[in-house]
């Protein structure tokens, strides 16, 4: 459900003083709502972790992690080693995981830091036992590939840590782990297909936590949670159940400034390619964000933005730095140069935005640009 929150409380993160061209609000009160929700879902007899990576999907890890340390997340997912060496100087208690695993020669970097890697092949395996130099290790998640073909122990490799215990001699086992391919499309037979491939699996191996569901796979119903959720996308805003109303709050505003408006005849063209030419005498408002700031070349003349509670298109191509937007049907005392335009807001959010794109709403939110100016609101109690 999107927050309601006063428009004028919106405008004022954009000044007309402020120097910046567009700025981002990320409402970490609503991450800890959705994050709340999730719990609410899976109950408390599950884990519910929480992934972080790519700097929390662009919305700024320093900020939404101790935000969902506070609501009670005790285990964070990133996907590399400097991710998590990072996270570690925010976080000093809390367990993390490293999604990608251990290169060779940065095993030392995992101890030093107190870091959990995943453990995708049986030579990680191996070079995790080598570094505990006899002793016991630190805790590792073995990572099982159930049908993505991507990270994980194969098939082959799973049937040789069967065939020879030794092999994890030693090892602490935190979890154990797979990723589900089709999560996001309830009816895929290879849903019900992986589940019980990672139950096939734990049977043969040494008791341990184990962890299928990301955020789509919550939703699949309880017997895909399992003993560790592992939610990102969800905690987020992206909409965890495609097609269908979006149950987690909208997280992400951002506004950009218009920078010129001009009046553009019948039969002229807009932007790069001259792709857009209008069919009627119109006003275009040209405002400061394009694809470097991750607004995609691909909405070019699919998007829009809103402005005094109405949308307006996006009119020809999206260029590096800037886009134009026909505001012929908008007051010109407001739609008007150091005027602000929503880009993302309550009413259009981060998947509505990646539709006009042709791509996913994971995409578009990682891309958001550093030129943005960022701001935080909604601490958690």
């Amino acid at each position: 459900m999107p927050i309601s929150r006063p428009r004028a409380k919106q405008r004022a993160v954009l000044g007309s003083t402020d120097s910046a061209g567009a700025a981002v609000t990320v409402n970490l009160a609503a991450i800890a709502a959705n994050y709340r929700s999730l719990r609410q879902r899976v109950g408390e007899r599950v884990t519910l972790s929480a992934v972080v990576k790519a700097n929390a999907y662009g919305l700024g890890m320093a900020h939404v992690a101790p935000a969902l340390a506070k609501v009670g997340c005790s285990l964070f997912f990133v996907a590399t080693l400097d991710e998590g060496s990072a996270l570690r100087q925010t976080l000093r208690g809390s367990r993390i995981a490293v999604l990608e695993g251990l290169l060779p020669g940065s095993a030392p970097a995992f101890i030093r830091a107190k870091l959990i890697p995943v453990l995708n092949e049986l030579s990680q395996l191996a070079a995790w036992r080598k570094a505990a130099r006899g002793g016991k290790t630190p805790p590792a998640i073995l990572h099982l590939d159930t049908g993505m073909s991507r990270l994980g122990l194969s098939q082959r490799d799973l049937a040789r840590l069967v065939a020879d215990r030794d092999l994890l001699r030693g090892v602490t086992l935190a979890a154990i782990m797979s990723h589900l391919a089709c999560a996001d499309e309830p009816a895929h037979p290879k849903n019900p297909a992986q589940l019980a491939a990672l139950h096939a699996a734990l049977a043969l191996l040494p008791p341990a936590p184990a962890s299928l569901a990301s955020s789509s796979g919550i939703f699949l119903g309880p017997e895909y949670h399992l003993d560790i959720a592992r939610p990102g996308a969800a905690l987020y805003g992206i909409n965890p159940i495609p097609g269908k109303s979006n149950p987690m709050k909208s997280v992400v505003s951002l506004q950009a400034k218009i920078l010129q408006v001009r009046d553009v005849d019948t039969g002229e063209t807009v932007g790069y390619g001259a792709t857009h030419r209008m069919n009627r005498p119109s006003r275009v408002a040209t405002i400061g964000v394009g694809y470097a700031d991750g607004w995609l070349r691909s909405a070019s003349d699919r998007g829009s933005a809103g402005i005094a509670g109405k949308r307006v298109p996006v009119v020809g191509r999206i260029s590096m730095d800037l886009m134009t937007l026909d505001v012929t049907g908008i007051d010109p005392r407001i739609a008007r140069p150091g005027a602000t335009v929503d880009l993302l807001d309550e009413t259009y959010g981060i998947d509505d935005a990646a539709d006009a794109a042709k791509t996913i709403g994971y995409e578009l939110m990682t891309l958001l640009g550093r030129r943005y100016r960022r701001r935080y609101r909604g601490g958690t109690r």
